[in-house]
């Protein structure tokens, strides 16, 4: 039987710094409202497009894995915050690191994007159907922010990352997962105004919104992916005592500390840096799956288990036993275009956007 192990890995963050100190000059904000409830300290603010970030960490997984991008047979792309709907964002990867073999498929399923890539990645490859497929997560979400809705606005920032899986002999790689959806609760994370069943003809087309229930998001996310963690650990006949390191999905601290504790997991084993990036959605588990291997946090045959939820509502766990790589085997260059800008500047136009609505309709 074939496996699917991760022989390469990198990412992509913005040089621009959302602070929760800039929040509060144009928000009825304060840092400690902001860390008390969510952990955060700190986001990342694209100045380019999408794409952009998902080329850089897909150069940077490439290199980590030796691998010529001709090799690739597959490539999928987990977001909701594409560069377009036609053509395809994966596509545009493709065309961009030159892997003219593979096939580019975009993933719609918001935050649990990398997770439902790496298990469809890894099955494909486990049926002998693919033998080396790149998988991306990453968001652009400041470009679709409400920045006078306080409430979503301090949560998210922009980020991509990616990851190599190669087919192999070993028992290494994703070994199981658990995915679903509860879709009873699909209006809990909504962004509005946003695709086809938005009619085109009213004054708030162009302004999209956001219905994010936090309580209901909260309860269910820690439920589903508690449960999601104990049905992989069941099914690879493991416990959480030999599993080395948890990467969650890094939406919220309070989330993160609640899901340890259902799962019977001690804060050491938990990798965070939601205090850094904010909710990333679909860049958060490989962004920090990167920055664990970067700062030695993973092993060879370590047991890795990650979990995830997103809008949907969508959610996912997946048992990852790392092969014998935990260093890159190159380093690739690649880097975003500069700006000169800060943070605070590229977003001032959807700002003053906003506030020109809401002083409109009052």
């Amino acid at each position: 039987m074939f496996h699917a192990e991760i022989t390469g890995w990198g990412k992509c963050v913005p040089p621009a710094v959302l602070s929760n100190q800039d929040l509060t000059t144009f928000m009825d904000t304060t840092d400690e409202w902001i860390t008390s409830r969510t952990g955060i300290k700190e986001r990342r603010i694209c100045h380019c497009n999408f794409s952009d970030m998902a080329i850089v960490a897909a150069k940077q997984a490439l290199a980590a894995a030796d691998l010529d991008p001709k090799e690739l047979d597959l490539i999928l792309l987990g977001s909701l915050t594409n560069d377009s709907l036609c053509p395809n964002t994966a596509s545009l990867v493709q065309d961009a690191i030159g892997a003219t073999n593979a096939a580019s498929l975009d993933i719609n399923s918001a935050c649990t994007g990398f997770l439902y890539g790496l298990h469809i990645g890894t099955n494909l490859i486990k049926t002998g159907a693919h033998k080396k497929v790149l998988v991306l997560g990453g968001e652009f979400i400041s470009h679709y922010m409400n920045w006078t809705n306080r409430d979503v606005a301090v949560l998210f920032g922009d980020a991509c990352g990616a990851v190599v899986i190669e087919q192999t002999d070993q028992e290494v790689g994703l070994l199981a997962a658990k995915i679903g959806c509860e879709a009873d609760a699909k209006y809990a994370i909504q962004i509005t105004n946003l695709g086809s069943a938005y009619s085109r003809f009213t004054e708030d087309f162009l302004y999209v919104d956001w219905n994010f229930e936090g309580q209901e998001v909260f309860k269910r996310a820690i439920r589903c992916m508690a449960q999601a963690c104990a049905d992989v650990l069941e099914e690879t006949g493991l416990t959480v005592d030999d599993i080395k390191l948890v990467v969650p999905h890094q939406a919220n601290k309070r989330i993160l500390d609640a899901l340890a504790k259902r799962v019977g997991l001690p804060p050491e084993k938990v990798f965070i840096n939601v205090h850094k990036y904010g909710n990333t959605s679909a860049g958060t588990i490989p962004v920090a799956l990167t920055e664990a291997l970067e700062e030695d946090r993973v092993a060879p045959g370590d047991y890795v288990l990650i979990a995830t939820f997103g809008a949907g509502l969508t959610w996912g766990a997946g048992l990852i036993r790392w092969g014998d790589r935990v260093k890159p085997l190159q380093v690739s260059t690649a880097e975003l275009p500069p700006t000169d800008k800060t943070a605070l500047e590229i977003i001032q136009p959807q700002i003053d956007k906003y506030k020109d609505r809401n002083q409109f309709s009052l």
